[in-house]
């Protein structure tokens, strides 16, 4: 059984720092294509950045790029999302997700695999 649970969330203020943290079970995270997305109240499900299983090559979204990393630690079988210069437009719940097929892909239809979310409140 696949599980995926995200941890880090919280209140930070704005040009803070959080790291999020996804841990995997029943699936290896080198083997999947991982993904982050957010979603934020009354909007879709947006994709923020993604990971490929192959090359370990990423991908962000423009309004992330240059303040996320994302990275994972095949040892721990977890990966992370560095948070860095939050804004308030970044409020959100945070979800990992795993892709079977799609290797950094932005699309959310594309992943199997998801956690429950966790929730990152940025303050101005």
């Amino acid at each position: 059984q696949v599980r995926l649970v995200e941890s880090g969330g919280g209140l930070v203020q704005a040009g803070g720092s959080l790291r999020l943290s996804c841990a995997a079970s029943g699936l290896t995270v080198s083997k999947y294509a991982m993904g982050w997305f957010r979603q934020a109240p009354g909007k879709e499900r947006e994709f923020v950045a993604a990971i490929r299983s192959n090359s370990g090559s990423t991908y962000y979204a423009e309004s992330v790029k240059g303040r996320f990393t994302f990275s994972r630690d095949n040892a721990k079988n977890t990966m992370y999302l560095q948070m860095n210069s939050l804004k308030p437009e970044d409020t959100a719940v945070y979800y990992c997700a795993a892709s079977a097929h799609y290797s950094g892909s932005s699309y959310p239809y594309h992943y199997d695999y998801w956690g429950q979310g966790t929730q990152v409140t940025v303050s101005s």
